[in-house]
């Protein structure tokens, strides 16, 4: 590994030991000139570069993920800038400043954000031996000890605190808090308790480090003082970390409780189903040096870096974020507050370094543009179903082509919303404010819109999947397996009860009627296919009088009895086709199953072993029209009872008796089925 740490003598003590070797070197984050150690850069001590595949390749190849980055400000600029230009002007107040030109002069130019920026930058100077110039920003004239303030910690936490849900995904992702020292990292670890006890939080450092080498401490605090606190914080991290997870470590055990705080955040070793327990998770991790460079969790999305970086450490430190997860992670979430706008200008630094000064894609974009390309993505779904005659998308276009542009547009649609989530869009709100603008996106779909579109692209295939014809879309599996919320179900049964009410008066107009049984059949576009055939079977009921609506019961109650008497109409149809254990069927049907859990605890094997295989082979037959073999039997049984499981049923397919003999045995089969089913629903 062509590291840093190999700069100094292992390296050459490895060349002396195998003086007869070819080495390859290998590393993720090479020292450049800009970066150099000791006068030297990676390709000086092992050779020249012979490949790169850098990390924005990495993340354009979505091998990696990218980052969502922001800078957090403790402080106003302005009050910054006015502190710094007091004291460059020797006064504690305006007063004492004009009046005084020299002094004016000078509390002027700090002021001037034309003049001195917030953050340094480096200009070309041929007069300088390097041929460059640093010009210091505001920022600079900083001292670290106004980091160490109550006031800012405060605010370092609170922004912890109230961002927690929206990028955990209320708990489901791990945090790691990357603090400059460790009296600072035991002083946040205090205020967490303090400020948020239903947090998990613990903290992580080196117990022998000393205060000359804890980064950027420098002489705030004595020796003496130093260690007291070290130690009283170590006793009391360990001592929490015990009562909380039920451990038994100490100081002289330090080493096996990283690594339990390392598997328990990258749910491996004992922990590997750890998101079973979440009360034994790690929550935010805080750390000094630790873990920041090595540490592989797909669960980890967020850091939050209250200390400075540069480099190849901003990018070691930011990778944690960045391992693939799913739909639910769309980016490693970035959150820094220490001087902000030089770590803004270290961030880009670094990114254009190790890029190869081709960031495109390194950085997620904002909200604002996420949410702008679904408007957008949306405007074209609109257009797509409007051309098909269904401007209230209440059935899929039809053509495989436009099912097909559909599904290409709603899984792009999806990407976007995925993330927008993540930066904090709720449906509730409709405008958000841009970053660092006065300007306001409007979003122009609310979520009823939004659910019915995903009813429609669970449905994209249902059709040819029955009829075992390949499905050409491009359908993503944690799409179709969303639970819908029936969110319309209040306005569906208030337009029901007024139509019920208007049926019922014998001077009601005409256009009023149908306005109403337009509006209610409007609502039904959030309901499956499934759902509307029988929403409009009990409507057409309710009309012809077949149906005396009871108090109380509302419209979904009457959808869902009706699909109930189908679903067991079919339940039983399909055990006594198959000659399958009709109680197994109905248990597994009265669970959440999916194509992902469906042989959970070996249910699924379960079922198909009640199977009757003489009874499957004359049914199959009798719907092929032809004998198949035991082999082919027993597919048709496994695809035919998972699609039938996983669907919640359907209509089986209408037999066609053509031998009179197996008509007649067939009819004496159904004629036993209406009878079980009537049994059931009695005994029920």
């Amino acid at each position: 590994e062509a590291h840093r740490s190999t700069f100094g003598d292992m390296l050459q003590n490895i060349r002396n030991t195998f003086s007869k070797a070819v080495f390859f070197g290998f590393t993720g984050t090479p020292i450049h000139e800009e970066n150099q150690k000791k006068s030297n850069t990676t390709s000086d001590i092992f050779g020249n570069e012979l490949h790169r595949y850098s990390i924005a390749d990495g993340i354009r190849d979505r091998n990696v993920l990218g980052f969502d980055t922001y800078k957090v400000m403790t402080f106003k600029d302005k009050d910054v800038r006015r502190m710094v230009a007091l004291e460059k002007a020797k006064a504690q107040t305006e007063e004492e400043i004009f009046g005084d030109p020299t002094r004016e002069a000078i509390y002027n130019e700090y002021m001037d954000n034309e003049k001195i920026k917030m953050a340094g930058y480096t200009v070309v100077d041929p007069t300088s031996d390097t041929g460059k110039r640093y010009i210091k920003g505001i920022e600079d004239y900083i001292p670290n000890t106004q980091y160490e303030t109550e006031e800012h910690q405060n605010k370092v936490v609170e922004d912890i605190v109230a961002n927690w849900v929206q990028y955990s995904q209320n708990g489901k992702f791990h945090a790691m808090f990357a603090t400059s020292s460790i009296a600072e990292a035991i002083q946040y670890y205090r205020l967490f308790k303090k400020q948020a006890p239903n947090l998990k939080v613990t903290c992580l450092f080196d117990p022998h480090t000393d205060l000359k080498t804890d980064t950027e401490k420098g002489d705030s605090i004595g020796r003496a003082e130093y260690m007291r606190l070290k130690e009283e914080g170590l006793t009391e991290i360990i001592e929490d970390y015990n009562q909380r997870y039920e451990q038994n470590f100490d100081k002289g055990s330090h080493a096996a409780l990283k690594k339990d705080m390392s598997s328990r955040l990258a749910h491996k070793d004992n922990y590997k189903l750890l998101e079973r327990t979440p009360e034994k998770y790690i929550d935010i991790l805080i750390v000094v040096d630790q873990m920041l460079t090595g540490f592989d969790s797909k669960w980890l999305n967020t850091l939050y870096v209250d200390k400075m970086m540069q480099y190849e450490n901003i990018i070691q430190a930011f990778s944690r974020t960045n391992r693939l997860f799913g739909p639910e992670k769309p980016f490693g979430v970035i959150r820094y507050y220490r001087r902000p706008h030089t770590m803004e200008r270290n961030v880009n630094d670094a990114i254009k370094l190790y890029s190869g000064d081709r960031p495109y894609g390194m950085f997620a974009e904002k909200i604002d543009v996420n949410l702008q390309k679904m408007n957008e993505i949306f405007e074209e779904i609109k257009d797509l179903f409007r051309i098909a005659n269904e401007p209230n998308f209440h059935h899929l276009p039809e053509g495989s082509e436009a099912k097909a542009k559909f599904a290409s547009l709603f899984n792009e649609f999806n990407r976007y919303l995925e993330a927008a989530k993540v930066q904090g869009f709720r449906w509730d709100k409709i405008e958000y404010v841009v970053e660092e603008s006065e300007d306001a996106i409007l979003v122009i779909f609310d979520e009823a819109e939004y659910l019915t579109l995903l009813q429609r692209y669970k449905e994209i295939g249902k059709k040819e999947r029955e009829d075992k014809v390949e499905v050409p879309y491009d359908l993503k599996g944690y799409l179709t397996e969303v639970d819908i919320p029936k969110i319309n179900a209040e306005y569906m049964n208030a337009m029901f009860t007024k139509y019920l009410k208007l049926l019922e008066l014998d001077s009601v107009q005409a256009e009023e009627l149908e306005s109403t049984l337009n509006e209610l059949h409007r609502t039904f576009a959030t309901l499956s296919q499934e759902e509307q055939k029988y929403a409009n079977i009990f409507l057409h009921d309710v009309q012809r009088g077949d149906v005396v609506v009871e108090i109380g019961m509302t419209l979904r109650d009457y959808i869902t009895q009706y699909m109930h008497e189908a679903e067991n109409d079919q339940i039983h149809k399909l055990a006594l086709y198959l000659g399958l254990d009709e109680k197994l069927l109905r248990t597994m049907m009265n669970e959440n199953v999916t194509k992902k859990n469906i042989n959970e605890f070996g249910r699924f094997e379960a079922l198909k072993n009640t199977v009757d295989l003489e009874k499957a082979k004359r049914y199959f037959k009798l719907v092929e029209g032809k004998d198949l073999s035991d082999g082919r039997v027993k597919l048709e049984v496994n695809n035919l009872l998972s699609d039938f499981i996983c669907s919640g049923g359907f209509a089986l397919p209408e037999l066609k008796l053509e031998d009179k003999k197996e008509y007649s045995q067939q009819q004496e089969t159904l004629s036993l089925a209406a009878e079980t089913a009537a049994d059931y629903d009695a005994k029920k």
